[in-house]
């Protein structure tokens, strides 16, 4: 899965790295995306468009082999015997998909079509005890039956994690591959994929009673050593953490102190010698989790890496 730029790490170069690593399948959401992907990748690749062809850009899907997600009737009617095509049931998310009562319906019109997937979403995949998922697999078994020999993919990350009843042919692992156990708790830690450092400005040492950042809303009680970093808001690094997050500096972690600027944080240096202009302050990585960041700024991994990572300048990619 290298929808939304990778989740922010880059889709050329994951895809790359992917491609190095035997991946054959790639799924992402626009065509312009899959045609990027398609430029790194080559012609020997399966490249899915999971939001399908629209009225401008099924004549370039087709053109490259791409393969697109049909959605609809009207995706389908749409698409109209270009080249082999992926089919997605509404299981019970109502996001994208073929209804319950279009299920048969395109099966008719999809008869003479190469479908090479059947697909699905779980709704809640992050929450492995919610009723809801039996009930989508129950639903898509269901559908599944009017294309007996198609295979079937039901599985994200989270899906993934929920045990072989829900791996079917394929998994389409996705947050999974950039570090996040994908879950709303209990999820496993999976190894760091990107790390988000940024350099401290300053350093300076305050009295009790000295407040930092934009509204005076940490005062410090005792004597302090607070550094500046060159990171904030506009990296991405979100607004919410002001006050939550912390900054790594030489194994400590150093809580950051008032509210998050555009450009700039203030951390807690205070008994970290290795605090010094020009000394390098991990935001995210081993030591600053990308699942407990998302916890701290009650939001998900997905949201982090995009707008952290999707932010950020890259100063390099490894296979």
């Amino acid at each position: 899965m290298v929808k939304a730029d990778a989740y922010g790490l880059g889709a050329v170069e994951a895809s790359r790295a992917l491609a190095q690593a035997g991946a054959r399948t790639f799924f992402t959401m626009t065509c312009s995306e899959g045609l990027a992907v398609r430029n790194t990748v080559g012609a020997g690749a399966r490249i899915l468009v999971l939001n399908g062809p629209t009225g401008e850009d099924a004549v370039a899907m087709a053109a490259a082999q791409l393969t697109p997600v049909l959605n609809s009737l009207h995706q389908i009617k749409l698409w109209n015997g270009r080249g082999p095509a992926v089919l997605h049931i509404d299981t019970g998310m109502n996001r994208l998909g073929v209804g319950a009562d279009e299920v048969a319906p395109a099966a008719a019109a999809l008869r003479g079509v190469d479908v090479t997937l059947v697909i699905s979403h779980l709704a809640c995949a992050s929450d492995a005890a919610h009723a809801k998922n039996a009930v989508q697999r129950e639903r898509f078994l269901e559908a599944c039956a009017l294309f007996p020999s198609v295979p079937r993919s039901l599985a994200a990350t989270g899906g993934a994690l929920l045990g072989d009843d829900y791996h079917f042919d394929l998994m389409r692992i996705g947050v999974g591959l950039y570090g996040s156990g994908a879950l709303d708790r209990g999820g496993p830690h999976l190894a760091t994929v990107a790390t988000i450092e940024a350099p401290i400005l300053q350093v300076r040492d305050t009295e009790p009673g000295e407040s930092f950042g934009y509204g005076a809303t940490f005062t410090a009680t005792r004597k302090m050593r607070a550094a500046t970093v060159a990171l904030g808001y506009a990296d991405g690094y979100l607004r919410v953490l002001g006050g939550r997050g912390y900054g790594v500096l030489d194994g400590a972690r150093c809580p950051i102190l008032g509210r998050i600027s555009m450009d700039l944080t203030i951390i807690d240096v205070t008994g970290c010698n290795a605090a010094r202009e020009g000394a390098m302050v991990e935001f995210l990585g081993a030591n600053a989790h990308v699942d407990d960041v998302a916890a701290l700024a009650g939001t998900a991994a997905y949201e982090i890496l995009t707008t952290f990572a999707g932010a950020v300048r890259r100063t390099g990619a490894r296979a």
